[in-house]
């Protein structure tokens, strides 16, 4: 395989959207999907009807009614394996080595409620103590930076002032507080992650990932974060050809909050 085109998407229900999965394989026809909030229990993943789409070959942690992520691929995977962050037995992280040698992980990391207040709200003080076990777990390759590796996933953070649509507004709000942007900066720091995201579009130009359901309409007011992020290993740099962010998606039937990510990465 001279590239791989993976996909990345907080589904929010992979029961709920198997339409909208097949349709998002049949529009962007990825090697690889990896899925978050797939809010399924490992056992009753729908293995079959994704088989049929071409995936023969899963990588799941699931978890009943909550959390939950998955690599589909149309190549074999080896070494799965799942990080038990902050040892709460939550369903965030996978792993898995593809056949070119690149190391793929797949993560959700906590939304952490509505409260920027560690004291106040155990929610919040989970998703700081994940972010921070990012950096200590990743920070432990740095003598590894010629590997190759890919990190997807919803990340819950807007790292930047032009990742969100007001950084003024949005300071107070979780997903864009210092307490949380400083942390996500060193967790990229840790093994000195290339953002694919900010390389293919850089700052000033705003770009989202993510839109509440609570706007009526989203597209007009267009109050959006980037959530959603594709990190790459310096062992992979200058190796992206191509990047998009499927904003229509947003608008399909049903939709997740969430839009997918796609990039296609020569190996």
């Amino acid at each position: 395989m001279p590239a791989l085109r993976l996909t990345t998407w907080n589904i929010n229900s992979v029961r709920l959207r198997m339409p909208l999965l097949q349709q998002l394989i049949a529009l962007e026809k990825p090697d690889i999907v990896c899925l978050q909030e797939i809010k399924v229990e490992t056992d009753l993943f729908p293995r079959e009807p994704i088989a049929a789409l071409g995936f023969e070959h899963m990588a799941v942690k699931g978890q009943k009614g909550y959390h939950g992520v998955a690599i589909l691929s149309r190549v074999p995977l080896a070494r799965v394996a799942s990080h038990d962050f902050c040892g709460k037995g939550d369903a965030r992280h996978i792993s898995a080595t593809l056949p070119s040698g690149i190391e793929l992980h797949n993560l959700y990391v906590p939304a952490g409620g509505d409260i920027p207040d560690p004291q106040a709200n155990e929610k919040f003080a989970h998703k700081l103590q994940f972010v921070e076990e990012m950096d200590s777990v990743f920070a432990r390759r740095r003598g590894k930076k010629s590997a190759r590796a890919i990190l997807v996933g919803d990340l819950n953070i807007a790292p930047g002032e032009h990742d969100v649509w007001s950084h003024k507004q949005l300071l107070d709000i979780v997903s864009h507080t210092p307490a949380e942007t400083e942390r996500f900066e060193n967790a990229r720091a840790a093994f000195d992650w290339i953002d694919v995201t900010r390389e293919a579009v850089p700052v000033p130009e705003k770009i989202y990932s993510w839109w509440s359901y609570r706007n009526q309409d989203w597209r007009k007011s267009d109050r959006g974060r980037r959530l959603d992020h594709v990190w790459i290993s310096q062992g992979l740099k200058g190796a992206v050809q191509s990047h998009a962010i499927l904003k229509d998606a947003r608008d399909w039937p049903q939709s997740s909050d969430h839009v997918p990510i796609t990039v296609t990465i020569k190996t």
